[in-house]
């Protein structure tokens, strides 16, 4: 039985989904293909993911080529619960509620991997933490599965360095039509229309500090830019930094950027980004976002503390008074505020990302028995997808003449 807030919610979700679809060509002509093949026959595919309108329509692609599909959260802020209402219309069997608790959460996980899938979709790690823990048991017929997440390639590359990885896992995050859009384009826009939704406020003008230069903080850091922010950029990696001052933004240590922001933005993947010292010497109503997967850029312990009290302000805005009267305002609790505070990604963005998702399971699902490793995705899907992608906006591409191929190949 599926767990989920009110089917009656089932319309508003739909219109959701029939909307994106008209935006996501190459995963539409991807379906299409799918009708036809059916790859997924017989298959049960799981999928922790930020349960929103994009990736409804990936879980019915993936139906449509013929697996049995559940799907769950990766978030618990993340969650439409309009969405999860009509993903059951679709036929998915769906584990997920807008705010579940952490427990509550977990045991949505442990509930959709119960079906023991051939396939999963992770985004974040959470269920590959269970299949290497106290949900091993369920991953006796696992061919292998996808993720999309910095975080998650992260947590399996430590894995994989260890030798403790147990099944074949593909790296979307770094696939090129992953990564060059979604992390820097998708990221970017989709993170400043959440902090403006939510706060109504202006950002020209103000002092914005991203710390994180990876590509999601280079989209942040462009979009802030381009709407009249001054932009301060916090790095460790000294490559990265010169690359951030070269594109035109000041670059320094974030306790030296602290005093000087009016909002702050972490993109790292990695915890304790803003702690006590820094809280301590912020201005009077800073805003406090985080763009990574994990609510743990933001020390929010640290923030409790140090404040003589918090309150909710507005949906999705904390604010926390400081002993001297200062208040600091932290949104979507410090998750992952583009999709906890806003609609995620553009749909013509996720397009992209999720064509290579399906593709990618396509391609495990025709080569079982893979080494438990982690696989890069494969060049020749990362080129389909992206001429899928040209051709649905009408961009013409050259062809090399057999001269010109002779000649590269000298």
């Amino acid at each position: 039985m599926n767990q989920i807030k009110d089917m009656a919610l089932a319309p508003s979700g739909h219109e959701k989904i029939n909307w994106v679809k008209d935006y996501m060509p190459a995963l539409s002509a991807i379906e299409k293909e799918f009708i036809k093949t059916k790859p997924f026959s017989g298959m049960k595919i799981a999928m922790s993911i930020h349960l929103e309108a994009k990736t409804a329509y990936l879980a019915t692609v993936l139906k449509n080529g013929g697996a049995e599909v559940f799907a769950t959260g990766c978030n618990p802020l993340s969650t439409q619960d309009d969405v999860a209402a009509a993903l059951c219309e679709y036929g998915v069997h769906v584990y997920a509620v807008h705010g579940d608790d952490e427990d509550t959460y977990v045991a949505r996980l442990e509930k959709t991997l119960s079906c023991k899938p051939d396939l999963i979709i992770d985004d974040g790690g959470d269920f590959i933490s269970l299949l290497h823990g106290k949900s091993k048991h369920l991953g006796e017929n696992l061919i292998g599965g996808c993720e999309e997440t910095t975080t998650g390639i992260h947590r399996l590359r430590q894995r994989e360095k260890k030798g403790t990885l147990l099944y074949p896992m593909i790296d979307v995050n770094d696939a090129d039509c992953k990564h060059l859009f979604d992390n820097r384009y998708g990221t970017g826009q989709s993170t400043l229309d959440a902090l403006m939704h939510t706060t109504n406020l202006i950002v020209a003008g103000k002092t914005a500090v991203v710390a994180g230069y990876g590509w999601c903080g280079k989209g942040i850091a462009m979009r802030l830019k381009g709407m009249g922010a001054r932009v301060t950029v916090t790095e460790i990696d000294p490559v990265k930094a010169l690359e951030a001052a070269m594109d035109g933004f000041l670059v320094m240590k974030m306790d030296d950027a602290a005093p000087l922001g009016d909002i702050f933005i972490t993109a790292t993947g990695c915890s304790d980004v803003l702690t006590r010292r820094h809280f301590e010497v912020m201005k009077d109503g800073v805003l406090l976002a985080n763009s990574g997967h994990f609510d743990v850029e933001i020390n929010k312990k640290d923030l409790a503390e140090l404040s003589v009290s918090h309150e909710e302000r507005k949906p999705c805005i904390e604010g926390f008074t400081m002993p001297d009267g200062r208040k600091l305002n932290l949104l979507a609790e410090g998750r992952l505020v583009n999709l906890a505070a806003g609609n995620g990604h553009p749909a013509e963005i996720m397009d992209m990302s999720f064509a290579i998702q399906a593709k990618s399971l396509e391609y495990l699902a025709k080569n079982p028995g893979k080494a438990p490793k982690l696989y890069a995705v494969p060049e020749e899907t990362d080129k389909e997808v992206a001429n899928l992608k040209l051709k649905s906006m009408k961009l013409g591409l050259d062809i090399l003449t057999e001269e010109q191929k002779e000649y590269l190949s000298l």
